[in-house]
């Protein structure tokens, strides 16, 4: 598989402005099998959410379809949306073919109030692309290995978008490798840049990192798109060369 990690500054609560900055982005995108972008890339990470929530018939969703079929790859990243449940933080998977399936955001950034804004998700989503398993996550479930855990050989590939701060940046690393390492699969973390409205900033540090914890691919500060590419074939054969996973202890949440 190849992928692509798009990792800029977002416009504060500006949806049009940062759907436009986006697609500008992309413009030179090499062909890729995913695309992902940071979470509530549309606006930012905001608690305003009866003013700038969307719904699955919205704007930035028929935005996300178009640009998956011009770029005949999988994009991916989180919007606040209007749910069944209420307002909820949203990543959207959505195929080349228009095909969209979705997962809420299960543990809510209490530090910044989220849980009082968005209502959680209970589900994870594990889809299939280009022969991995794909599990795509949200910012602050980084912290929860529990839930992120591949239980058995379920997950090839661990995603998580975020809007993460930079002066928790070496959380965010450590975490990332910590992820791969235990879980065996490869994982990716994208996050943004700049100072949002809230005055957080952000410094970037989106990666790639390989099932031994290697971090293959590091965007470091940098604007713009960073690509990796991440080989099946290797990930099954350390997974034989080296078991843990049949070792792991069962067990089932209780959401």
């Amino acid at each position: 598989m190849k992928l692509a990690i798009l990792q800029t500054a977002l416009h504060w609560e500006l949806a049009d402005e940062n759907r436009q900055h986006i697609a500008q982005e992309l413009k030179g995108l090499e062909p890729v099998d995913l695309v992902i972008l940071p979470e509530m890339f549309t606006t930012g990470f905001s608690m305003r959410a009866p003013a700038l929530a969307e719904t699955m018939t919205g704007l930035t969703l028929e935005w996300m379809q178009a640009l998956a079929q011009a770029a005949q790859a999988v994009l991916c990243g989180s919007v606040i949306m209007m749910s069944e449940r209420g307002y909820t933080n949203r990543l959207l998977w959505v195929s080349p073919l228009g095909d969209v399936q979705y997962y809420d955001k299960r543990h809510l950034f209490r530090m910044a109030q989220e849980h009082q804004h968005y209502s959680a998700g209970q589900e994870k989503l594990v889809t299939s692309l280009a022969g991995f398993n794909c599990c795509p996550l949200i910012c602050y479930d980084l912290r929860f290995p529990v839930f992120s855990r591949n239980l058995g050989k379920e997950v090839d590939l661990l995603v998580y978008v975020a809007n993460w701060p930079a002066k928790r940046a070496a959380h965010w690393r450590a975490l990332l490798q910590a992820r791969a390492i235990e879980n065996q699969c490869y994982v990716v973390g994208v996050n943004r840049l700049g100072i949002d409205g809230n005055t957080v900033a952000y410094q970037g540090d989106s990666m790639v990192v390989d099932f031994q914890g290697e971090i293959i691919a590091d965007a470091f500060d940098r604007d713009g798109l960073h690509y990796a590419k991440l080989d099946l074939a290797a990930l099954n054969d350390y997974r034989a060369a080296f078991p843990a996973w049949m070792d792991q202890d069962g067990f089932t949440l209780d959401l």
